[in-house]
């Protein structure tokens, strides 16, 4: 009798439970312990394989979707590959607006797993006509048995990671997490995240990551929008220009705003000091807590647990271009480039 063959049905068996890493060397010098939800492990290489997945299948349930349906979404490139991959495998079209702030890279890979994408300008008001979320609003409309994810305004983006990596987190640490850091976009991660942990641990300390040119920290501190804060930035994934009803406000505790240029070296210094290749938001975290170091928020004894969103594959075209990190200004005399790393045999 032959063996049985050890397989998944498809790629769709993978999403979850993903690995927890130790961080050794990015965070030597920083008091506690340090721990990364590696979501680059899923298959479509990010965290956002959890709420494309979990967003459909609870619209299947419901009779939401249909033989035929067209999926329609905004997204900054993570949601938009996890929804294209998802949607291949379950035969639905899918139609994507996406930002121009958004890498080559992932726009490319959004075309290479067969979406229809739309690609529309980012520094412009959430209101304009021309912002990916009104232009997906717009083809939702004229795209008959289509159904529009509205990862921003959806209560299931923060079920997803309450039921899945919430638990996982708690599981992996065995319950000693003393605090988790993760971006805030849409505000699922963290907020799905933060509420099941505080849950079993009202002590636990959700730390949300913001960039500077959003307005999501002011408004966590005032309950206002300040149309004042925004300005454009580089970072993708994190921050907004509008207030997500995916983020769970109450249920975090503290926002610390990273800049794009800290960023992008958190970035390259983590791949090149702990081998994981990381995104431009795993990058922002990495920022994160060595500023939080400096307000004392950690101790020796704090066990922190840092989301890292997705892989660094995708920012080929951005932080991980010499170029691209020039034209930005992002090299000085600090990370100067090492000529001896690239060399051309003639």
């Amino acid at each position: 009798m032959k063996n049985k063959i050890q397989s998944t049905k498809n790629v769709l068996d993978l999403i979850g439970n993903t690995p927890l890493v130790q961080l050794q060397n990015v965070v030597k010098c920083l008091k506690g312990s340090y721990y990364a939800k590696w979501e680059a492990a899923n298959p479509g290489h990010s965290n956002k394989d959890r709420i494309a997945l979990f967003i459909i299948e609870e619209a299947e349930r419901k009779g939401m979707l249909k033989k035929g349906s067209v999926i329609i979404e905004t997204t900054s490139g993570n949601t938009g590959f996890s929804l294209a991959m998802v949607s291949l495998i379950k035969g639905y079209e899918c139609i994507l607006a996406v930002s121009s702030k958004s890498s080559v890279d992932k726009i490319n890979m959004l075309s290479a797993m067969g979406a229809k994408v739309y690609v529309c300008p980012a520094n412009v008001k959430a209101d304009d006509p021309r912002s990916y979320y009104q232009v997906a609003k717009r083809i939702h409309k004229e795209t008959a048995n289509s159904f529009y994810i509205n990862q921003y305004f959806n209560d299931l983006n923060i079920e997803a990671h309450y039921q899945t990596t919430g638990p996982e987190i708690w599981k992996q640490t065995n319950g000693q997490i003393t605090h988790l850091v993760a971006c805030s976009g849409t505000g699922g991660t963290i907020s799905g995240c933060g509420q099941f942990l505080k849950e079993q641990n009202s002590n636990i300390k959700i730390i949300g990551v913001d960039a500077y040119g959003s307005v999501l920290k002011k408004y966590h501190e005032t309950q206002e929008l300040d149309l004042s804060e925004i300005y454009p930035y580089r970072i993708e994934g994190i921050g907004k220009n509008m207030i997500p009803t995916a983020t769970d406000f109450e249920v975090i505790d503290h926002f610390e705003k990273v800049s794009d240029e800290e960023s992008a070296h958190s970035a390259r210094e983590t791949s090149l000091k702990e081998g994981m290749f990381v995104g431009y938001t795993s990058g922002a975290t990495v920022q994160a807590i060595k500023q939080l170091n400096e307000t004392n928020l950690f101790d020796h004894k704090s066990v922190v647990v840092c989301i890292f969103p997705d892989h660094g594959s995708r920012y080929m075209s951005k932080i991980y271009s010499d170029q691209w990190m020039r034209e930005q200004g992002f090299f000085d005399s600090e990370h100067a480039q090492d000529p001896k790393k690239l060399e051309y045999i003639k």
